[in-house]
């Protein structure tokens, strides 16, 4: 039986202890279930709403485009494609008049 590593220290060597997880290396005990219940990707809107896959989006402010003297204007409204476990740019989105392009979720609201 082959089991994931350890969250926290990335061992190989782990055995498992009835539900429970345990890394011999770190001591380090979990379980499998809630931890992929901890994985789902949480991204919020400008307004704290949480954002998923298939959620249309409306831009809050006007953004420029890196490497363009295009703007995307306040309101114009987005699709958002996937949400994705990035630092700068969340989600994946297709937005109306340009296209495709990454999107940071604190500039958008669901619309």
């Amino acid at each position: 039986m082959s089991f994931p590593p350890c969250p926290r220290c990335q061992s190989e060597f782990v055995y498992p202890d009835q539900d429970q997880l345990v890394c011999p290396e770190c001591g380090h005990e979990w379980n499998p279930k809630e931890l992929a219940e901890e994985e789902t990707i949480k991204v919020k809107d400008a307004n704290g709403s949480l954002l998923s896959d298939g959620d249309k989006v409306t831009v809050v402010k006007d953004l420029k485009i890196k490497g363009s003297s295009q703007v995307i204007k306040i309101g114009t409204k987005a699709l958002v494609r996937r949400v994705l476990d990035k630092k700068d740019h969340e989600l994946d989105c297709k937005v109306d008049g340009v296209g495709e392009m990454m999107v940071t979720a604190k500039f958008v609201k669901k619309a």
